[in-house]
């Protein structure tokens, strides 16, 4: 679908309205509005809770997806609520072990300490990767902003030495994730590629472009050609038309992802041509902040949206 010169410009300003505490607080004290806005958001996410996330989970591992799970939450500006975020993903991650079911577990460093020290957001994520080690289960460190990254990749570059299953994203957005990702390579955990959602100064990252575009590509090349584990993060249909000329699918350490509720037609398309898809799920309270990014980042969604706030989206799911 094209997208309009009117579209662009609006999901530009819900990017900055949905980071607008104010806004934030508005809409979830308003008994008018909060209704309307979760309603739309049970598209995106699964529900509060994480039976919600497994349920969802398990109905889409049965159909042959790969799944993510996550626990919504970032910039925790407590050591206490990083402690209780650290405690739901250990048992997120016990209740997947114990249910067999084989998930990814991704969550933002900044939800378990990043903010307030690194090094303690360290020890969280140590207990959460030998939790998962014990379950046969992996880590995802989701992408943050830019002030963050350096911080990032430095907890992961630490955590990975210790545990494997560990993996790391970096956003095609950036100019430096070229560097990053040459480095990137020496080390053993999975790496998840996203072209990047953030709001970022113009000197440091490339705008939607066909030179974004380009740039995605040699991130994912890079890694084919050093056999390393990689996530096609994407809902973009001319980067896995591109991937799929490349025969890169074929490759047994390629896979694409994608949000759950975001281009499900294109996640059943993939699968119905034995494509390996993985659908990123979420759950928890706080829905609001990645509600009014998946419907910034594809502006076709704001009509979507519009329609579950009328209509309700509790009856959504398309995936088969």
């Amino acid at each position: 679908m094209n997208v309009t010169k009117e579209e662009k410009q609006f999901a530009e300003a819900l990017k900055s309205v949905s980071r607008n505490l104010h806004i934030k607080e508005y809409i979830q004290q308003s008994s008018e509005l909060y209704p309307l806005f979760q309603r739309a958001a049970k598209r995106f996410v699964t529900g509060e809770a994480k039976k919600d996330g497994i349920a969802i989970g398990q109905k889409l591992t049965d159909l042959g997806y790969r799944i993510s799970l996550e626990f919504i939450g970032e910039n925790t500006m407590s050591r206490e609520m990083c402690v209780q975020a650290k405690n739901e993903f250990l048992a997120l991650i016990r209740e997947c072990g114990k249910q067999g079911l084989r998930t990814r577990i991704s969550f933002d460093l900044s939800h378990i300490g990043l903010v307030i020290d690194p090094e303690f957001a360290l020890q969280n994520l140590l207990e959460m990767a030998k939790e998962a080690n014990e379950y046969g289960l992996s880590l995802m460190i989701s992408a943050e902003e830019s002030n963050k990254v350096e911080r990032v990749l430095s907890v992961y570059k630490k955590a990975v030495s210790q545990y494997e299953n560990i993996g790391v994203t970096i956003q095609a957005q950036l100019y430096r994730s070229l560097e990053d990702l040459k480095e990137l390579l020496n080390y053993p955990g999975t790496i998840r590629i996203v072209k990047g959602a953030f709001q970022e100064p113009a000197d440091i990252c490339i705008p939607r472009s066909n030179t974004l575009n380009e740039r995605y590509l040699e991130l994912v090349a890079l890694c084919v050609r050093a056999n390393h584990a990689v996530s096609i993060a994407t809902h973009d249909e001319t980067i896995y038309k591109r991937i799929i000329e490349q025969d890169y699918f074929t490759k047994p350490y390629v896979e694409a992802e994608m949000l759950y509720g975001v281009r499900p037609d294109l996640c059943n398309e993939l699968k119905s041509e034995k494509r390996p898809v993985r659908v990123y799920l979420t759950y928890g309270n706080e829905w609001y902040l990645y509600f009014t990014h998946r419907v910034a980042e594809y502006p076709p969604n704001i009509y979507i949206a519009v329609r579950d706030m009328i209509e309700g989206a509790e009856n959504t799911f398309e995936y088969y």
